[in-house]
């Protein structure tokens, strides 16, 4: 159990059987009375978020949350399959669940996946994915409008911008955090 001087940003509770996030903290203490701990909470299944203030009494249930690695396996309907790494189970998750994560899933990418009991929750990648671009236009020299970069199309339909030099048919690096080009792979 936690009390709430335990209380921090990033800590994992849980509240009326539903695991929470606490996003935001603050912590007073008024002249006279008990201390009083205001938090800033996000459910991790709706995304809800609401403030709550707590008591220097008040304890908290840790959130029952384990981590999985898990390889993604396809997409279908709005749904995304993946297989636990040790039993061979297969999860889905939903496009809301998954949400710019799907930018750069590819055949048998191994991610961590986030289970609240039985229930996966959530998605987390690697930082750096590698992917091939599909398309991408000629570089004009001298054009400068768009800078020095040029717009591509990756095998998962992801648009972003990278360097001129970076040609159709190529694997680049792309920074999943960010969504960024890091660099060419080099074969």
């Amino acid at each position: 159990m936690y009390s709430a001087s335990d209380l921090r940003k990033g800590l994992k509770i849980e509240i009326d059987g539903e695991p929470y996030v606490i996003v935001d903290f603050q912590f007073s203490k008024p002249g006279k009375g008990q201390a009083l701990y205001r938090c800033k909470l996000k459910n991790m299944i709706s995304g809800v978020m609401f403030d709550q203030t707590y008591r220097s009494v008040d304890t908290f249930k840790p959130a029952n949350l384990e981590e999985r690695k898990m390889q993604f396996l396809y997409a279908q309907d709005n749904e995304f399959c993946f297989m636990d790494m040790e039993n061979y189970e297969q999860t889905f998750l939903s496009e809301e669940q998954v949400g710019d994560a799907s930018h750069y899933l590819i055949d048998n990418l191994e991610v961590e996946i986030l289970f609240f009991g039985d229930r996966a929750i959530g998605i987390t990648l690697p930082n750096f994915v590698d992917l091939t671009v599909t398309q991408a236009d000629p570089w004009a020299k001298g054009d400068s409008v768009a800078g020095d970069t040029k717009p591509v199309t990756l095998e998962t339909g992801y648009n972003l911008r990278v360097p001129p030099f970076v040609n159709e048919g190529e694997k680049i690096t792309v920074d999943t955090r960010t969504g960024e080009y890091v660099t060419r792979v080099k074969e």
